[in-house]
């Protein structure tokens, strides 16, 4: 008696029979592999000729099994060939034929062939900074990185009884602009696999909102849970429902987000692929995933709905501007020569304006050396992107500059975001100290960044800054305004300074502050918000021959 008789189960005899087996054991298997990887089912995919060819060779390992194959010794690879040639010719020839598609795919998509095109891909216009770039209100200055935000948040999840057993937080926050405020979003997960078996029914009852100017870390409970996430191991999983709505798409990493009623929401882009078949990715569109109820919606990239700020990925739009930036006068120019070649620089940061969230980052030479030609503004839901001319530091070097100045205290540089203070292109800097928290804010001009301000609030920073401007000679007294201004407080604001006290108070309907000092000007110290003030230009001759402390102030009735 056989092994196959003693098992139970006999091997089938008939060609067809074995072709059956083949294919359900390669059926069963590629079911497997795709609900655990989740390839895109997508030529224009890398991923799926890999889950291709993988159905392949387990295709012709089960033949082997189902055929009794025993190569003969000294046999090799040619005896191996002749059974594929006899038993799978079919599998053989879409092994050729995947073979080549993928080759010819890939020398279609080289940018050695297709220059122009990646060239073209991002082409940014070139803009004003300090006409285009306004002077945002302290209310809209983020002071925060990502990961002193996530700290925060983390914490935060700490001081909840009645969840911190169960979930936590999941460190995967994302920068929006949420009721006008910059913000950073973070779902809770599930703390462990049997935490998510007893509390999936009712979902992730809560996410977590950071607010980036205050730095005030809050925990928004939710009326029904969230059931769609990335803790979720199965098919309520964000990838895995997904794909199989939407079985051809290719998607970029979901976000997370919220709308403006505070629905939570994840964000996928679609990729696409716009050169040859692998070559030139962009953004095509989004599913719009509920997050509460898993209902998915399209949207053409031109269609997202406003309250979405992330559509690209910061990363890829650097990519995109390092092929425009390298390929500016063709290939050969980016290997050899390298005339007018430029590249972006190592980190990114986010600015909010408008309503809407942009990534800055800075352009360098091709050498990449210690200095920036200027820098990018890429609004991340229209990819919409302005070049801005301002020669100066990298935000390394500030970085640097920074950190020199409190080295005593031993504090580090977060990545720099990019504000236009005065008209001048400077660099704002938490400064974070060893536990991950922000602890003082330093401003460095982007053309002399020897020119650094220090401040344990960013109105005392900015002070200090922008005294230093006029000190320098950077910004001239006699630019100043020389005629007097009338209105109502609407807000006032205290700084102490080289040991003085500066008000800094902004009237009704305008949007800059005018400091007063109180040496010189002692009424100040006694008016509020709605007071009606007149406030004149007339620098005196113990002022500083800054902004800082050139105007006089009088209570009107």
């Amino acid at each position: 008696m056989d092994n196959n008789t003693k098992r139970g189960f006999r091997m089938p005899k008939s060609r067809l029979g074995k072709i059956v087996i083949n294919l359900l054991v390669t059926l069963l298997f590629g079911l497997a592999y795709f609900y655990v990887t989740l390839p895109a089912l997508n030529l224009h995919s890398p991923d799926f000729y890999g889950f291709v060819f993988l159905l392949c060779v387990v295709y012709v390992l089960s033949a082997l099994v189902t055929s009794g194959f025993q190569a003969k010794q000294g046999g090799g690879f040619r005896e191996y060939l002749a059974f594929m040639k006899s038993q799978c010719l079919p599998i053989l020839i879409l092994l050729i034929a995947l073979a080549v598609v993928y080759v010819v795919g890939e020398l279609l998509s080289a940018p050695i062939f297709r220059a122009k095109v990646y060239r073209e891909l991002l082409v940014p216009q070139t803009g004003d900074f300090a006409a285009q770039i306004a002077e945002i209100s302290f209310e809209e200055i983020p002071t925060l990185d990502r990961f002193s935000a996530e700290y925060l948040g983390d914490r935060q999840m700490g001081t909840l009884s009645d969840m911190v057993s169960q979930f936590e937080y999941s460190n995967d926050s994302t920068q929006i602009n949420y009721q006008g405020r910059p913000v950073r979003v973070a779902p809770i997960g599930y703390a462990d696999l049997i935490k998510w078996f007893t509390n999936r029914s009712g979902g992730l009852p809560a996410y977590v909102v950071v607010d980036m100017v205050t730095q005030k870390a809050s925990v928004q409970r939710l009326s029904e849970g969230m059931k769609y996430s990335f803790s979720e191991p199965l098919n309520r999983n964000v990838m895995r429902h997904l794909r199989f709505n939407y079985p051809t798409m290719m998607f970029a990493e979901p976000e997370f987000e919220v709308d403006e009623t505070g629905r939570p929401y994840w964000i996928a882009p679609r990729i696409e692929k716009t050169i040859g078949l692998f070559g030139g990715t962009d953004i095509k569109g989004a599913v719009l995933l509920d997050a509460i109820s898993g209902e998915c919606t399209y949207c053409d990239a031109d269609d997202v709905p406003t309250w979405v700020d992330n559509l690209y990925d910061p990363d890829l739009v650097m990519e995109q501007y390092d092929y425009h930036g390298a390929l500016i006068n063709g290939f050969i120019n980016s290997i050899f020569g390298q005339r007018d070649v430029t590249q972006t620089t190592q980190g990114y940061n986010y600015i909010a304006m408008n309503d809407d969230v942009y990534m800055y980052t800075g352009v360098t030479s091709a050498n990449a050396d210690q200095s920036n030609l200027g820098f990018l503004l890429c609004n991340l839901r229209t990819k919409d992107t302005h070049f801005y001319t301002a020669p100066g530091a990298t935000e390394e070097a500030a970085q640097a500059s920074a950190e020199g100045v409190v080295q005593d205290l031993g504090y580090t540089a977060t990545f720099p975001i990019l504000l236009n203070i005065s008209g001048e292109p400077t660099y704002f800097i938490p400064m974070k100290d060893a536990a991950n928290l922000v602890k003082t804010y330093a401003m460095v001009n982007v053309a002399r960044y020897d020119v650094v301000a220090t401040g344990a609030t960013v109105t005392a920073a900015e002070a200090e800054y922008v005294r230093l401007l006029g000190d320098r000679g950077i910004t001239l007294p006699n630019a100043l305004p020389q005629t007097s201004t009338s209105g109502v407080i609407d807000e006032i604001r205290s700084a102490v300074l080289d040991g003085n006290t500066y008000y800094f108070i902004r009237l009704r309907g305008e949007e800059v502050f005018y400091s007063i000092s109180a040496v010189n000007q002692n009424l100040v110290v006694i008016m509020d918000v709605g007071d009606r003030v007149k406030i004149e230009y007339a620098p005196t001759a113990a002022a500083s021959p800054s902004i800082l402390t050139g105007y006089s102030i009088t209570l009107e009735k």
